[in-house]
C-alpha cells in the first residue's frame, strides 16, 4: 500500500506541489497561517514579551514558546484569541511516552491550548507503530489540538508515509515537518506529500527554513494549513 502511494504521489507530484494555487495569499492575510516561534535555549523573558507584542500586532495565529515560557506568553496575549503552542519531547522525540504526557499537561495547565510533540523518531524505525500511535493518541486525549512532529528530514519516503498515517489513524490534528533544530527543514515536495496522505482529516504545518513570504506561500501553495517561523515578521513585512 505504502508503495502504490508513493507511485501515485510521485506520477502527480507537478499538480499536488500547486493543488492549492486557487489560495489568495497575501502579506495582508498570511499571519493567520503563522505560528510565531521562539524556541532558542537562550531566549529570555524580554524576548518572549517582545514575541507576544509582535504577534498582537501582526495578528498571527499563535505562538510557540518552550514549556518553561508558557505561563508568561499566556498572561501577555490573554484575552486576545492568539493559540500558544509549546513543545513537548523536544527536539529530539527519544523521552518516555509518559514523560512527554507530564509535559503537556503542565504546558496545558499553564495555559497552552495547542501541544507540539516530537514522536520518537527511533522507534518509528524500529517498526515498533502501535508505541509511537499510543504515545500520540495520549496526548490527543488531553483534548487540545495536537501538533505531530515526524522530523522528515531524517526519514525515508516510506516513513514518512507511514509517520503521517500513524498520526492520522491517532487522531492528531496536524502533522509537522520538522523542529527546525535538525538538518533540515520543510521542503515543497515533503509538504506536498503529508497532505497526500493525511487528506481532509488532518492538516499539515510546515516548519523549518522558511524565512520569506515567497517560500511561506509555496508551502501554503502545496499543502501547508499551518506555518512555523521565527522570522514571521519578515514574511509578513519584507521577506
Amino acid at each position: 500500500m505504502t508503495s502504490k502511494l508513493l507511485k501515485s504521489f510521485n506520477e502527480n507530484y507537478d499538480k499536488l506541489v500547486h493543488k492549492f494555487d486557487n489560495k489568495v495569499i497575501t502579506r495582508a492575510n498570511i499571519a493567520s497561517y503563522i505560528d510565531h516561534t521562539l524556541l532558542k535555549p537562550e531566549a529570555t523573558s524580554y524576548d518572549i514579551r517582545k514575541l507576544c507584542t509582535e504577534a498582537k500586532e501582526y495578528k498571527f495565529k499563535a505562538v510557540c514558546v518552550n514549556p518553561y515560557y508558557v505561563r508568561l506568553a499566556s498572561q501577555e496575549l490573554r484575552g486576545t484569541g492568539i493559540e500558544i503552542a509549546s513543545v513537548v519531547g523536544f527536539p529530539l522525540g527519544a523521552t518516555p511516552g509518559e514523560n512527554k504526557i507530564v509535559e503537556a499537561k503542565r504546558a496545558i495547565d499553564n495555559g497552552a491550548t495547542e501541544i507540539d510533540m516530537v514522536i520518537n523518531i527511533g522507534a518509528l524505525k524500529d517498526s515498533n507503530t502501535d508505541m509511537v500511535r499510543k504515545k500520540i493518541e495520549g496526548i490527543v486525549s488531553l483534548g487540545v489540538t495536537t501538533k505531530v512532529i515526524i522530523e522528515i528530514c531524517l526519514l525515508s519516503d516510506k516513513e514518512k508515509v507511514i509517520a503521517t498515517q500513524i498520526a492520522k489513524d491517532a487522531g492528531a490534528s496536524f502533522v509537522k515537518t520538522s523542529t527546525g533544530f535538525s538538518k533540515g527543514g520543510a521542503t515543497l515536495r515533503d509538504v506536498a506529500l503529508l497532505k497526500y496522505i493525511a487528506g481532509e482529516e488532518m492538516k499539515v504545518k510546515a516548519a523549518g527554513g522558511i524565512r520569506n513570504f515567497a517560500t511561506a506561500q509555496a508551502m501554503i501553495f502545496a499543502g501547508a494549513d499551518r506555518i512555523g517561523a521565527s522570522r514571521s515578521v519578515d514574511i509578513v513585512k519584507g521577506g
